[in-house]
């Protein structure tokens, strides 16, 4: 497979002051991967550097020639308070085709259009942003990111406050895009409950670096267990995988 980021012992911080250290990773083409890790474990920093708005402090974070990013942030990033329509919404991610200051041509609505269509909303294309419930806003930041046509699909936290029901709409929505068209995906997520039923590799951010591998390789007992310094189970319940802490004592104070 083609290498579209390649990450060669880089460390990554801020100022002089390393938060991961020696990465040697790889994204490649027609991966479904996800990038999981708890809270500052430093997720965002990774995923900055594969944006190219982070430089390393040593070693080397390479993209390939020509490679375009399809971004979705987190949805708690977005201001919803704009009277924008939803294609109006997706036409934000053909700006950077249209050029400053111009309007959207008649071939450019139809992409976006288009874009609505493919990820299941184009009857809502002329309805405000802001009347929009979770899962439809969330489509609407996906159609944004497709409508560039992508090499990468990004997403940032998607099902971030999602109810179960959506999470699962959304999640099973970013796989079709995957296995359909061959999308090229990065998922990034704390919850690995989540992620890990629908990635084909993982990407686990724990102690400062990167373990990488399969999905069926990274969700093992032995595996999660030895990453988060704490005894874990594995198990399945109608063919999901579900990781819970084992319980280890009563006394839940700190130490």
């Amino acid at each position: 497979m083609t290498a579209l980021v390649t990450f060669d012992r880089a460390s990554l911080g801020y100022g002089r002051r390393a938060v991961l250290s020696n990465l040697s990773f790889e994204i490649r083409e027609g991966d479904f991967l996800g990038l999981v890790g708890p809270n500052g474990s430093g997720k965002t920093t990774i995923l900055r550097a594969i944006l190219g708005a982070l430089e390393p402090i040593a070693g080397t974070v390479t993209r390939a020639e020509g490679l375009r990013f399809g971004y979705v942030p987190q949805r708690d990033q977005v201001d919803y308070g704009y009277p924008l329509s939803v294609v109006d919404v997706v036409l934000m991610g053909r700006y950077d085709r249209i050029g400053l200051g111009k309007r959207p041509s008649k071939a450019d609505r139809e992409l976006a259009c288009d874009a609505l269509e493919h990820v299941g909303i184009r009857d809502l294309s002329d309805r405000p942003l802001a009347n929009l419930s979770g899962g439809q806003k969330q489509r609407t930041l996906i159609a944004r990111a497709l409508v560039g046509d992508p090499n990468v699909l990004i997403l940032d936290e998607p099902t971030n406050g999602m109810d179960l029901v959506s999470m699962t709409q959304i999640l099973g929505l970013v796989r079709e895009l995957h296995e359909r068209d061959g999308l090229t995906v990065l998922m990034v997520s704390h919850a690995l409950n989540e992620v890990a039923n629908y990635v084909e590799r993982i990407a686990l951010v724990a102690d400062g670096k990167v373990h990488i591998g399969s999905t069926d390789e990274i969700m093992s007992e032995e595996t999660l267990s030895n990453m988060y310094g704490i005894p874990v189970d594995v198990s399945s319940f109608n063919g999901l995988r579900i990781v819970v802490a084992r319980r280890v004592g009563t006394d839940t104070r700190r130490s």
